[in-house]
């Protein structure tokens, strides 16, 4: 397969892979309502992070060597779903509580936040590999493969920062501040439903 003729093929399949509501979406969206847009983007920037080190990784064949030894992955999607599972606690434990919303984090636990959803989400493995599995073929330019993965990092960031942008405006900002019992509530529920569905998928 030729990348650059397939380019928008490709970033078309990505779009909707981090566009698609999960547990990345979810956490930026509540972020940006709950703590404003510096929470939001740092969060959204850690995120971008951890996207490009496992789209990095699956360029240069990394993703398929994690592939061949299954306890790597395990190990992976077991943490994962440890990590959803405490912010299924922090966000129930919010809601539990009660009183005014969240203040803002700092910036850099924002960003480590992202980093460590991203960084503990196999799916990323599975999409990435999966992706350049089906663009590589043998004598590959190296420079088509990182104009491959540098447009695919540049729509990631419009739309984990354009979430961030959008869920801080003053709209959703007052929305939550209303209702950030029930959005706790609800972020919960789901952090605990992606985890869940982590645990117990087959990912093979």
């Amino acid at each position: 397969m030729d990348i650059l003729t397939s380019l928008p093929m490709i970033l078309g399949v990505a779009l909707i892979a981090s566009a698609s509501p999960g547990p990345a979406t979810l956490a930026i969206a509540a972020t940006s309502m709950g703590q404003g847009a510096r929470a939001g983007l740092r969060l959204a920037a850690g995120v971008l992070t951890g996207s490009l080190i496992w789209s990095v990784a699956a360029a240069a064949g990394l993703a398929a060597l994690m592939l061949r030894h299954g306890w790597t992955v395990e190990a992976i999607r077991i943490a994962g779903a440890g990590y959803l599972f405490w912010l299924a606690f922090r966000s129930a434990r919010a809601a539990w509580r009660g009183g005014p919303p969240p203040v803002a984090a700092t910036a850099r636990g924002s960003f480590r936040k992202g980093l460590l959803l991203h960084l503990t989400n196999p799916k990323a493995i599975f999409f990435f590999g999966a992706l350049y599995a089906v663009i590589l073929t043998p004598g590959q330019s190296p420079v088509g493969l990182g104009i491959v993965v540098a447009a695919v990092g540049a729509q990631s960031a419009a739309v984990f920062l354009g979430y961030a942008l959008l869920f801080s405006r003053a709209g959703p900002m007052a929305a939550y501040r209303r209702a950030h019992r029930g959005i706790a509530a609800l972020s919960a529920l789901a952090f605990a439903g992606f985890g869940l569905r982590l645990l117990t998928a087959r990912l093979s």
